[in-house]
């Protein structure tokens, strides 16, 4: 579940990089993020693997309930990450324009 729920952020954050108009969200980090992820997953998947053999195929519903909170936690992180940079470098003078005018 890690792996299925990474790929699938990395996937649609690539299609949103792929198809953004300008690079001030700078999301190809988020991308690198989360294909990142995704590579560990699957090394992860592999040797689990090669560990359990055929039983990888048959986890446990609670073993597969805590793999998908792990992946969202993975997911949710990332996001944080992000947003936190791009609220440091803050690209559009948003937050700058914020805190002048209060």
């Amino acid at each position: 579940m890690t792996l299925l729920i990474t790929v699938f952020a990395a996937v649609i954050a690539t299609v949103v990089w792929y198809n953004r108009k300008n690079d001030d969200m700078k999301l190809g980090i988020l991308c690198f993020m989360y294909w990142g992820a995704s590579i560990m997953w699957l090394v992860d998947a592999i040797f689990e693997y090669a560990e359990l053999k055929e039983a990888y195929f048959t986890p446990a519903p609670a073993d597969m309930l805590n793999d998908a909170f792990l992946g969202l936690s993975v997911v949710a992180l990332g996001l944080v990450i992000w947003l936190v940079r791009l609220l440091i470098t803050d690209p559009k003078g948003s937050v700058r324009a914020a805190l002048k005018r209060s």
